[in-house]
């Protein structure tokens, strides 16, 4: 299926890696304009990099940050259609999984919600008036389904999800009928550095359950939170419905949030 992206400009915010790469990616072979924002660059990213796709490097975390990605994009390429809130997950300096609500601090709460919710919010605060000036335009947020589904791990981060999701429906309401189209895709657990990274996930988990980082990867966290599928996600997987959401094909579709989580979300 042709998504028509040709001479669309997408914005993806944690491009470097994980889920961003892969929207990154997808999106540029799919005719899109990219930019992908990130701290750093990252070997995958800059073999995608030339005249179609560059890196700006921004700290989401940094309140001017996210306009300066979007004015970034506006200078290069003339404007913004598609706008991939991607950045999120654990805050620079956290490790997450994190077992208890109580040892969590108020910069802890501070820090999950700047990343995770307000860097999300300072990004659409600058794309909008650009996409309406342009006749419409696209946001796709990334939650998580333990936003619909939450468990005694990571309150602070359920919690800035469920507001971005919820956001987006706000979102949707106000500016669908000035041509902007918001939806929110809930990935289950996704197989990115966030996991596989040394001192990550698979290696806080393996250590709480007497496993190795490779079992933990394979079968533990799939078996531990009743992903059906019996495995963790693949990025691409996220990805590619993150391109068919903010693509025109889905010019119908606004104010949802898609589950792609192997069945790990239970309830109706």
């Amino acid at each position: 299926m042709e998504l028509d992206f040709t001479g669309k400009v997408a914005v993806v915010t944690g491009g470097s890696k994980g889920i961003g790469l892969a929207t990154a990616r997808t999106l540029r072979a799919e005719g899109a304009h990219v930019v992908a924002a990130s701290r750093k660059s990252s070997p995958e990213l800059d073999a995608l990099a030339g005249p179609g796709l560059v890196h700006f490097p921004a700290d989401l975390t940094d309140p001017d940050a996210p306009a300066a990605v979007v004015a970034h994009a506006v200078e290069i390429f003339g404007g913004l259609d598609v706008l991939v809130n991607n950045a999120g997950g654990p805050p620079p300096g956290a490790t997450l999984p994190r077992f208890s609500f109580l040892p969590l601090t108020d910069a802890d709460w501070r820090d999950m919600f700047e990343f995770n919710l307000l860097s999300a919010v300072r990004a659409i605060r600058a794309a909008i008036p650009v996409m309406v000036g342009r006749g419409g335009g696209s946001i796709v947020n990334v939650s998580s389904a333990v936003a619909r589904q939450p468990g005694a791990m990571n309150a602070d981060y359920a919690a800035a999800k469920a507001a971005l999701t919820t956001l987006t429906k706000a979102l949707s309401e106000e500016f669908a009928p000035q041509g902007v189209r918001v939806n929110s895709v809930s990935p289950g657990p996704v197989r990115t550095p966030w996991w596989t990274d040394e001192g990550g996930a698979a290696d806080v988990l393996a250590a709480a359950f007497g496993a190795d980082r490779d079992a933990v990867l394979e079968q533990v966290a799939p078996e531990a939170m009743a992903v059906r599928t019996g495995r963790l996600l693949d990025p691409q997987e996220i990805a590619d419905m993150i391109a068919l959401l903010a693509s025109p094909r889905s010019a119908s579709t606004t104010g949802a949030d898609v589950l792609v989580d192997g069945g790990f979300h239970k309830a109706v």
